[in-house]
C-alpha cells in the first residue's frame, strides 16, 4: 500500500488584480507601479484599460497585498488622482518579472483625463539646455511628471 503525502508550501504565492480609477493615464502611474513592485521584490504586470489602471501581482498574503495597496496611495505621482482602488484574488498567474503591458478595452469604457499642467522644472531644464539636450528648443516634449506639450 501506497500512502500519498500532501506537500503544503506555505510560501505559494497568489495573484491580485487590483484596479486603479481615476488620473491615472498619462500621468507616469505605470511607470511608477513598474519601480514600486520592482523594489518590492514583486511580480506581475501593468497595464492601461479603458476604465483605469489593471494591475496583476503575485504576493504572498493579503496582509502584504494592503502594504502595497497603502505604497501606491502614499507614493503616487503628484498629478494621478485615484479616486477608486479595488483588488480581488484571481486564478494563479506565474509571473518572471514585472512588466508593463498593452492596453486593453475593458466593458466599461471611461478615463479621466488629465488637465493641462505647467511644463516642469525638469522639462525647462532639459528644454533650455543647449549644450547637453539633444530636445533643446523642441516644443513638444512628453513628460511622464507634467504630460505632454
Amino acid at each position: 500500500m501506497v500512502k500519498t503525502i500532501k506537500y503544503i508550501n506555505k510560501n505559494v504565492e497568489a495573484t491580485y488584480s487590483i484596479s486603479v480609477k481615476g488620473i491615472v493615464q498619462g500621468v507616469g502611474f505605470r511607470p511608477f507601479i513598474w519601480r514600486l513592485a520592482r523594489e518590492s521584490g514583486l511580480y506581475g504586470s501593468v497595464c492601461n484599460t479603458t476604465e483605469g489602471v489593471l494591475i496583476k501581482i503575485n504576493i504572498k498574503d493579503e496582509k502584504k497585498l494592503m502594504l502595497f495597496i497603502k505604497k501606491i496611495k502614499q507614493k503616487k505621482p503628484s498629478p494621478a488622482l485615484i479616486e477608486e482602488i479595488a483588488y480581488e484574488k484571481s486564478d494563479y498567474k506565474e509571473f518572471s518579472n514585472f512588466t508593463i503591458s498593452d492596453s486593453i478595452r475593458t466593458e466599461n469604457r471611461f478615463q479621466l483625463v488629465s488637465p493641462d499642467l505647467a511644463a516642469c522644472s525638469s522639462c525647462i531644464h532639459d528644454i533650455m539646455d543647449e549644450k547637453n539636450s539633444r530636445r533643446y528648443s523642441y516644443p513638444f516634449t512628453n513628460c511622464t511628471n507634467c504630460g505632454p506639450r
